[in-house]
């Protein structure tokens, strides 16, 4: 597999061509090529027999190339990186980035195939250095890969096996609780697996032997034996998946790291703070407010409703302000002596 960055920045995951895919592909290019070749000169020198030598030289290098370099460069160009090998293997040519190659790519990758590459020009003497090149590259590019900045996937991939996954029988689980499995080796149960996953594919005289045997020796390394009237495939699939299951409790149990005690596990109701910070409750004063008026906001008081100030009687007038000037005090006139009538002092 290959990370191949297309041009929206996107990180794909590919399946590289491998070496003897893309040597096959090769062959059989090279051998339609041969073929389609010999015919040709041989057609050539039936009908230009007698003419020219140098006329006949120039047309069978025009064929060569046009045969080496040309096919490969229009099958590429017209089906988007396939040639005739390369759709029997399955493969195909793409931009690094994941995209279709155009004739660009084709012309750089058929001039270095025809020439120095595959044998063609040279008759093979340079081909041993495009497969170095391929070796030594780790995405398995060529000369012509590496100039147009190609790469080769497979495009066909093989199907996935399917993986036999024992699963308990409903009765026998409980009897699969108590087995012994202490004298199963991985050897025995890998062969008990590789057993149920070919049950449908062996004819019924195999199927009983190995079954037989399988089943013995299973019985002589687990305990207790199964309940009577169990069959044999049953029996043997209650074993696996016990084993699996296990070795699974097993490796859950290694991978969670333990911090303490375990801690009850917590309901799916609402979410309950489970340790409240000291002093983080409501501050003072802070409850509910009241919905009552607020002091000093009530209705204001009536009007009086007596005589306006100042229509009243009238206030005596204010004294003066200005205090006249002292006057000096009257001459002392000494007062005449009383007579007999002078009323009594």
């Amino acid at each position: 597999m290959s990370e191949v960055v297309t041009g929206e920045a996107v990180a794909l995951e590919l399946r590289l061509a491998k070496l003897p895919s893309r040597l096959l592909a090769g062959l059989i290019d090279v051998g339609l090529q041969l073929i389609v070749l010999s015919l040709v000169l041989g057609l050539g020198a039936y009908v230009l027999r007698g003419t020219d030598t140098g006329l006949a030289v120039a047309l069978d290098i025009i064929i060569i190339l046009a045969l080496f370099v040309g096919y490969p460069v229009a099958m590429e160009t017209l089906t988007r990186g396939r040639t005739l090998g390369k759709m029997v293997m399955g493969i195909r040519v793409v931009r690094e980035d994941g995209g279709p190659i155009g004739f660009r790519q084709a012309f750089v990758r058929g001039l270095f195939a025809g020439l120095l590459e595959k044998p063609g020009i040279f008759f093979g003497f340079t081909m041993p250095l495009a497969i170095v090149v391929m070796l030594v590259n780790s995405s398995g590019k060529r000369l012509g890969d590496l100039s147009a900045g190609t790469v080769v996937l497979q495009e066909r991939v093989p199907a996935p096996r399917q993986v036999f996954y024992a699963q308990m029988p409903p009765q026998l689980a409980g009897w699969a609780a108590t087995l012994d499995l202490t004298g199963l080796d991985d050897s025995l149960a890998l062969s008990v697996r590789q057993f149920l996953s070919r049950l449908r594919q062996l004819d019924a005289q195999a199927r009983a032997d190995l079954g037989n045997r399988l089943a013995d020796a299973v019985a002589t390394a687990t305990t207790p034996p199964p309940p009577p009237g169990t069959s044999g495939w049953a029996y043997l699939t209650a074993v696996l998946a016990e084993r699996r299951r296990r070795e699974e409790i097993r490796l859950a149990a290694r991978r969670t790291p333990s911090y303490g005690p375990a801690q009850p596990a917590r309901t799916y109701g609402p979410a309950q703070p489970e340790y409240p910070p000291p002093g983080y409750g409501p501050p003072p004063g802070y409850g509910p407010p009241g919905y009552g008026p607020p002091p000093g906001y009530g209705p204001p008081p009536p009007p009086g409703y007596g005589p306006p100030p100042g229509y009243g009687p009238t206030p005596p007038p204010a004294p003066p302000t200005h205090v006249p000037p002292a006057q000096p005090p009257p001459e002392q006139v000494p007062s005449p002596a009383p007579g007999p009538f002078a009323p009594p002092g």
